[in-house]
């Protein structure tokens, strides 16, 4: 039964832009790094010889958070919309499929597409960093790999929330405008204690308990999946 929604579900989302979307997130970080050091080469590597793997993946951190969230914003919401905008739900509804196979299809989709925009992007830095000339030998694999994939693990709380929004209403508008103000407040959310959760997916990356962060993210998303998947099973959708 999972297996049949997950393969419609990826066949509804042919030709709806969410793949494209995936691939212009960490592109676009990576182009601006690109930018970024292509216009201050020569002051850079020379400023920061011996450390350009760290300096990248540096300015590259601080724009994880607001990246990871606008992007579950819109994720779950055009994924959500395939059915909100056909009025399909009911008719969905109707087949001889769970409730909850259809919120665990929904959710299931949305991680798939959302870590492969993770892979995307620690390719991405790699390339970059070649390209730039770094030294292959002082590539820190495993530093891109966490600011890549750890991030994004403390932050599916949001992915939970956003994707039970999204699919309990029919206006979008709602859940998009939280989605775009959690964003922006992740920028300056730093002032609060590092265990406010719009913090979670910078200190999933950085610190010496990034685990703990990481375990938070988990444990509390596969709540909020929970309980929204409760609420799904009981609700009637338009």
């Amino acid at each position: 039964m999972m297996v049949k929604a997950l393969s419609s579900d990826f066949l509804k989302i042919r030709g709806k832009g969410l793949w494209f979307l995936i691939f212009i997130g960490p592109i676009g970080l990576i182009a601006l790094q690109a930018l970024n050091f292509g216009l201050r080469y020569d002051y850079l590597t020379q400023r920061y010889a011996g450390r350009l793997w760290e300096v990248l993946l540096e300015n590259i951190q601080m724009f994880v958070p607001i990246s990871l969230f606008l992007g579950i914003t819109l994720v779950a919401s055009l994924l959500a919309n395939v059915e909100h905008s056909t009025n399909a739900w009911k008719q969905l509804l109707a087949l001889p499929i769970s409730r909850s196979a259809v919120f665990c299809s929904k959710l299931a989709v949305s991680f798939i597409l959302l870590i492969s925009s993770c892979a995307v992007l620690a390719v991405g830095i790699a390339v970059l960093g070649l390209t730039l000339r770094f030294e292959l030998g002082d590539m820190p694999v495993i530093d891109i790999l966490r600011l890549s994939f750890l991030p994004f693990f403390a932050s599916l709380p949001a992915l939970a929330l956003f994707l039970w929004l999204c699919m309990a209403n029919k206006n979008q508008a709602i859940p998009i405008t939280l989605g775009v103000i959690i964003a922006i407040s992740s920028v300056f959310s730093f002032q609060l204690s590092e265990w406010f959760p719009l913090n979670w997916p910078m200190f999933g990356y950085l610190g010496p308990h990034r685990e703990l962060f990481v375990g938070a993210g988990l444990l509390f998303g596969v709540m909020i999946w929970s309980l929204g998947s409760l609420h799904f099973n009981k609700k009637d959708v338009d």
